[in-house]
């Protein structure tokens, strides 16, 4: 197991400092970890919220009303788990060395990019390429 990098509380990754040193992976470990944190939170009272709705509601609207959240419940937790697998992929890369660079480039991926969204795994340019393509394949 490596040992743990300090990283200052105030610490935000710059573009003046050497790509994906210790102290950046460090920075995004710690990111990705506490939002993957946060979704099990969520996700576990999205859970409790579902038991606790199981009662029967007799109004027909009411009840209407219910599987209504009650659905958007479930394909908000779904969201949620597909994250989570994202998020430990991420994790994963960090480990491997591979976090940071585009899969289909190899080129690093913007810092900005990456602190708005840790998970991403192309360049802005690549995702966006990608992203071009399945929509032309989309309309076939």
């Amino acid at each position: 197991m490596k040992a743990q990098t300090f990283l200052p509380q105030d610490y935000r990754p710059a573009e003046d400092e050497p790509f994906m040193n210790d102290r950046q992976l460090e920075y995004f470990r710690r990111k990705l970890e506490t939002w993957k944190n946060e979704l099990l939170e969520q996700s576990a009272e999205t859970l409790e919220g579902l038991q606790d709705s199981g009662r029967s509601v007799p109004d027909i609207a009411d009840r209407a009303s219910e599987e209504t959240d009650r659905a958007l419940e479930l394909r908000t937790r779904d969201r949620q788990r597909k994250l989570v697998t994202k998020i430990d992929s991420a994790m994963r890369r960090i480990e491997t060395g591979e976090y940071g660079y585009c899969e289909k480039t190899g080129e690093p991926i913007s810092l900005k990019r990456l602190d708005a969204r840790p998970i991403a795994t192309m360049t802005l340019e690549a995702q966006e390429k990608h992203e071009r393509r399945e929509r032309v394949h989309r309309d076939d």
